[in-house]
């Protein structure tokens, strides 16, 4: 059995194991330990690896295989989207609360009490927003409401995607197919979903092998 690698939290500049070592039970566990800082956070994620864990919990630090990626311009547009599209009952934003989006996207989902987004994930990637790292996609109603979002990373050729919400039906998709047109007047060709599941691949997400992922996307791989 692969023995788990503890990360020092006073080396924040530490390199991960190599991906290939990560667990396939639970999928993709890499490392545990360390910290949230910036460093080591565009570390993490310019190497394919990003940090999951909940309240309680050790930092965790996971690199899947496959991965779930969307291309950019690649997302599906349902008949129901359609119909929301037309109706343009909201307008969108990028950026313009981050911290906000942040804390929508913390909110315990329905028939759950818990959440992995911390206070200290909250305020780790709020920091990389303000070092221009993050950035988030906001949706809001005819009243100025909040009512959808996302927000993710931004590094290389890739988005990361940490997590989104919706108030309203269809408002977090809205969301998605926005960050996308927003990614390709950037010339940024993927979103990067973590995990596969089936709700992303109804919406266009493919499942790519994650060495593929890495040496094709990534700057920092080795």
């Amino acid at each position: 059995m692969t023995k788990l690698t503890w990360l020092d939290p006073s080396a924040p500049d530490a390199a991960f194991p190599a991906v290939e070592t990560a667990l396939k039970d639970p999928e993709g566990l890499l490392a545990a330990g360390g910290d949230l800082s910036p460093v080591r956070l565009l570390n993490a994620y310019r190497h394919g690896v990003f940090p999951w864990y909940e309240e309680g919990q050790p930092i965790l630090w996971w690199s899947p295989d496959p991965r779930a990626i969307f291309y950019t311009g690649q997302i599906k547009v349902s008949r129901s989207l359609r119909k929301t599209l037309r109706h343009k009952a909201f307008s969108v934003t990028v950026n313009q609360d981050f911290p906000m989006v942040v804390e929508h996207c913390a909110a315990p989902r329905k028939n759950s009490s818990g959440t992995w987004i911390t206070r200290e994930m909250k305020s780790a990637y709020t920091e990389l927003h303000y070092q221009g790292h993050a950035h988030s996609i906001e949706v809001w109603d005819e009243d100025q409401k909040l009512v959808g979002g996302l927000y993710g990373l931004l590094l290389d050729r890739v988005f990361s995607g940490e997590s989104m919400f919706s108030r309203r039906p269809d408002m977090s998709k809205i969301a998605l197919l926005a960050l996308s047109e927003w990614l390709q007047e950037k010339h940024i060709p993927v979103i990067d979903c973590q995990l596969p599941n089936p709700h992303l691949s109804s919406l266009g997400a493919i499942a790519m092998p994650r060495h593929e992922f890495i040496s094709t996307y990534l700057q920092g791989h080795s």
